[in-house]
């Protein structure tokens, strides 16, 4: 027997904040899903997701966030879970494929949720003083079914600080294990998936526009987390990050950029002993890893009978 889930049985929410491209992004939307609802500038990621749970009609919803562009044959997707799976408590979730550096994993990509759960859910900035694992995050207090397919396409490089703050964001999250800051020890212990995708997002994105902006993110968000003092909890505040472009990024220059991303390399390689240059890769060498990569699959969900 099959329990069959079907995405044009719940409603669609798309999800923006601040986004430079979000109107495009909904104009697009609304071209494949004209009914698709809406929820725009909500502060702190736990309260922007009650809002979605508060819009919804069905008893689970999707959001699409901001900064997304959906494949058209997403609504077409059927799960056929086998019977006795309850997915009332679950998420399900579909990759992402960014643009800057051709990673395609949970990040930025379409999720369907419990809309009772969301409601009832305390993460980011609602999250219990004696909980760290909810602070930065929902994927270690949230129980995901992780898909394989990709359905959307990421376009986090509008602008040099759009860039910056998606780059900036993974480097602080990647580094941390089941959302906490690790020791220096145990950094090197994480998850091989994500030290991965951690060293591509060090490197890669260079023949993309803004691609050195993400980069020179990354490491400075690496940076501050490992080797410094920094209140990692504050990469969930989105207006934090962007009072921080403007205090000490805003000032430099495009053509100083690559200095900046090879000083902090040279800082990161040193103190962490990473495998990366402190060179990203060039245009050239981008396009190269991009065509010749392949994303690793995620965890095999033994609970579902075929993925359409």
């Amino acid at each position: 027997m099959e329990n069959t889930f079907r995405v044009l049985d719940y409603d669609i929410i798309y999800l923006s904040y601040d986004e430079p491209n979000a109107e495009k992004n909904y104009a697009d939307l609304v071209t494949k899903i004209p009914w698709a609802k809406r929820v725009h500038g909500v502060k702190g990621s736990d309260s922007a997701h009650k809002a979605c749970a508060e819009l919804s009609e069905t008893d689970r919803f999707v959001t699409i966030d901001g900064d997304n562009r959906i494949r058209e044959h997403f609504l077409a997707q059927e799960i056929n879970f086998e019977q006795h799976v309850e997915l009332k408590n679950k998420v399900i979730s579909w990759c992402g494929h960014n643009v800057i550096n051709g990673l395609m994993y949970g990040n930025g990509g379409v999720k369907c949720w419990p809309k009772e759960f969301v409601l009832n859910m305390k993460t980011h900035e609602n999250a219990a003083p004696d909980n760290p694992h909810a602070q930065v995050d929902f994927c270690w207090d949230v129980e995901y079914i992780q898909m394989n397919s990709c359905f959307s396409d990421i376009y986090n490089n509008a602008t040099p600080q759009q860039a910056w703050r998606a780059g900036f964001r993974e480097g602080v999250k990647m580094a941390l294990d089941q959302g906490v800051k690790p020791s220096l020890d145990d950094f090197y212990k994480n998850h091989w998936k994500n030290l991965h995708r951690l060293y591509i997002w060090l490197m890669i994105g260079a023949d993309i526009e803004n691609g050195l902006w993400a980069i020179l993110g990354a490491r400075q968000g690496l940076y501050k987390t490992m080797c410094t003092d920094w209140d990692y909890v504050n990469v969930r505040d989105f207006e934090y990050l962007n009072n921080l472009w403007n205090k000490e990024l805003l000032c430099i220059k495009d053509n100083d950029l690559e200095k900046e991303i090879k000083q902090i390399g040279k800082y990161i390689i040193g103190e962490l002993k990473i495998p990366i240059g402190v060179d990203p890769l060039s245009k050239d060498q981008s396009v190269f890893f991009k065509t010749v990569y392949l994303n690793p699959a995620r965890i095999s969900n033994k609970i579902i009978d075929v993925e359409t």
